[in-house]
């Protein structure tokens, strides 16, 4: 299930706009979390780092394969979510809830716009699987 209320990047990160500060949540989707399988690293920026949409903020490292992490806004990471750096079973557990990634302060509210919608994510998915 690809929640209704998330923004989503095509390398499958999700990104959910806070009205209240302004700040932007960014995690991995389930299908990212599934297809890396057991999670043996994770590298997040620091607090006070700025980030580059589109541009590699991250890595995850599986038994399987190591991946970038994507910016889905340009900006300044605010807050990160040290629970998943020392707990990775969060990843599979609550991919879009409690294992959130960081938060961003965006230079720009029109980034957040420009990702696809859950629709939109839902047929990349499509797309990819044939």
């Amino acid at each position: 299930m690809i929640p209704e209320n998330l923004r989503y990047t095509r390398t499958h990160e999700w990104a959910r706009f806070d009205e209240a500060d302004k700040t932007v949540t960014v995690g991995l989707t389930d299908f990212a979390v599934e297809q890396l399988g057991d999670v043996v690293y994770l590298e997040l920026p620091s607090v006070g780092q700025k980030v580059q949409k589109e541009s590699a903020m991250g890595v995850i490292e599986s038994v399987k394969a190591a991946s970038d992490i994507y910016a889905p806004v340009s900006g300044e990471v605010i807050e990160v979510n040290s629970a998943v750096t020392e707990n990775f079973d969060l990843l599979k557990q609550d991919a879009y809830g409690n294992a959130w990634l960081v938060k961003i302060k965006p230079d720009n509210d029109k980034d957040f716009a420009t990702l696809l919608s859950a629709q939109d994510y839902e047929n990349l998915l499509s797309e990819q699987e044939h």
